[in-house]
Parts: structure tokens; C-alpha cells; sequence
């Protein structure tokens, strides 16, 4: 999946790690419902996210089945019991946009979260690629800015070409909620296995305290 998105959706993808961004937020099902809606509306029409069912936004995130189908099952044809996949026709996308869309089931965990919450606020305007738009940490990316009515439009130096149509603010959610989305699809099991941490963990303090007596029983006599 690396070699593929690496070669297929961009050029170079080497990103300076002085200039990561730390994205602010609680990874918590609020986020990742708001984050899963977003990516389910605007962003499944080109990326798919196949290894997550449906049906598992139920198991995870609590969600109920109206809700899931009404606002995540957004592509024609989509099934409950299968996984989120995209219904653009490779060949067309590779017409439309010089490349096919990867699938950003594992893209969090392949790149790591502050390289996606970077690459999604890094976008500038380009008149020389084919998109009309380029990434700092994506070189020759294939995507276009599709949040450039978030972000508002800026030139390789930073310059503001056209002012965004939403507050800073917004701009700041909508990104962390898609990396909160990302960083759940690429670890789908991080909700429970932080609900149950702090069980697993008072379980293995008093196991340790059970079996340090115990030991001090057994050797009692040698001592």
C-alpha cells in the first residue's frame, strides 16, 4: 500500500519534520463521528476507507444504524455489512485528476497523524500542475485543495489570494476532525482498548501486589 501511494498519487513524499504539525484535539467518538461524516460526504466520492464496515461504526462508535446509513453511506449502492469504498471508476479518475485515488483506510498509520493533519492544511495554489494545486509536504500531488473553501486560497509564499468563506476556527475542526477520522481507520480498535486500559491496568498492579505476597509466603522459611 506505501509503494502505491507513493507512486501512484504524487511525486516526491519525503515532508521536513520540522515542519509537522501537532494536531490539538480529543480523540474521542464526537470527533471521529463528525471527522467519519465530513470524509463520508465529500471526500468517498474519490478515497475509500474499504477495511472498515459499516456495520462496525455500530460496534465501535455506538452509533445507530439509521444514523450510519443516513449519513455515512453516501455512495450509490453502498452495503452495511461492506467495507466504505469509492465508486469513481479508476480510469475516469485517472482522466479527471492524472492519477487514482488511494484508498486512506491505513494512511495514518503508514504516514502518521501530524503528517496527515499537515498535508491536509499544506495545499497552495499552483497554475503549473495539473490540479491547479500543489502540497509543502506532497510535492506534485495529484489531490486538489478541496478544502480551499476552509482554508481560503494562498501562493507558495503564503500570500492570500482569495479569503476563505468559513471563520479560522472551523478551518482548525474540520481538519483535526478528518485526522481524528483517519487516525480511527487506521486503528479502528483504539476507542475500546482505551476504554478498557485503565481495567487491564488495575488488574496487573493487584496481580503484581497478589503474587509479591505470595512470594513473600513461599520464601519465608529461607529467608
Amino acid at each position: 500500500m506505501a509503494a502505491v501511494i507513493v507512486t501512484v498519487y504524487g511525486g516526491t513524499a519525503n515532508a521536513d519534520e520540522a515542519q509537522l504539525q501537532t494536531p490539538k484535539y480529543q480523540l474521542n467518538k464526537e470527533t471521529i463521528v463528525r471527522g467519519g461524516i465530513f470524509f463520508a460526504q465529500n471526500c468517498l466520492s474519490c478515497h475509500g476507507a474499504k477495511y472498515i464496515r459499516y456495520n462496525r461504526l455500530a460496534t465501535d462508535l455506538g452509533l445507530d444504524e439509521a444514523f450510519i446509513k443516513s449519513n455515512f453511506m453516501t455512495p450509490a449502492g453502498a452495503k452495511y455489512l461492506r467495507g466504505m469504498t469509492t465508486t469513481m471508476p479508476p480510469k475516469l479518475a485517472v482522466n479527471w485528476l492524472g492519477a487514482t485515488p488511494p484508498d486512506l483506510n491505513l494512511i495514518a498509520r503508514y504516514r502518521g497523524v501530524d503528517w496527515v493533519y499537515t498535508f491536509l492544511r499544506s495545499f497552495y495554489l499552483d497554475p503549473s500542475q495539473a490540479s491547479g494545486w500543489n502540497n509543502h509536504i506532497f510535492p506534485t500531488v495529484a489531490m486538489p485543495n478541496v478544502l480551499f473553501a476552509y482554508s481560503g486560497t494562498v501562493d507558495e509564499t503564503g500570500q492570500v489570494l482569495k479569503k476563505a468563506s468559513f471563520s479560522p476556527g472551523e478551518y482548525d475542526q474540520v481538519t483535526a476532525d478528518l485526522t481524528a477520522w483517519l487516525q480511527y481507520t487506521s486503528d479502528p480498535s483504539i476507542i475500546i482498548r482505551r476504554q478498557i486500559a485503565p481495567y487491564v491496568i488495575g488488574f496487573l498492579l493487584l496481580f503484581t501486589l497478589l503474587a509479591y505476597l505470595l512470594k513473600r509466603v513461599y520464601w519465608r522459611d529461607v529467608h
